[in-house]
């Protein structure tokens, strides 16, 4: 299937990464109080940078460079691991229930793997 890309919100990289927003949003909400500037804020701003620079790099398609590219997409990949730890670490402390965090975990790896890929193509 061929579909035209007009902007970001038709790669499914980022359609991804905004899902991995609404999930990890959903799931912070039922953390502790007490968790509000410590795992739930550094939850919240891995995901989010997820498809905030996604679609950075798209916008800017025009007047940027393959490289710079390249910079937001490693961004990405980052805060793709640093949720993971952050996920492990819920789980552990008994916030968030085992088939969560496994599919979570599972749909942040597939998000790593599309990034790696658009990497490449690059």
């Amino acid at each position: 299937m061929n579909r035209k890309i007009r902007n970001f919100r038709d790669l499914d990289v980022w359609q991804l990464g905004k899902k991995l927003v609404i999930d990890i949003y959903k799931i912070t909400q039922s953390l502790p109080n007490k968790e509000i500037y410590g795992l739930v804020s550094q939850m919240r701003r891995a995901v989010i940078s997820i498809p905030s620079n996604i679609a950075e790099i798209a916008e800017g398609f025009n007047r940027s460079h393959n490289k710079e590219y390249r910079q937001f997409l490693y961004i990405a990949l980052g805060s793709c691991a640093e949720l993971e730890t952050q996920i492990e670490i819920a789980f552990e402390l008994k916030y968030v229930k085992e088939t969560s965090k496994n599919e979570l975990l599972e749909a942040i790896d597939h998000e790593t793997r599309m990034l790696r890929n658009l990497i490449k193509k690059l």
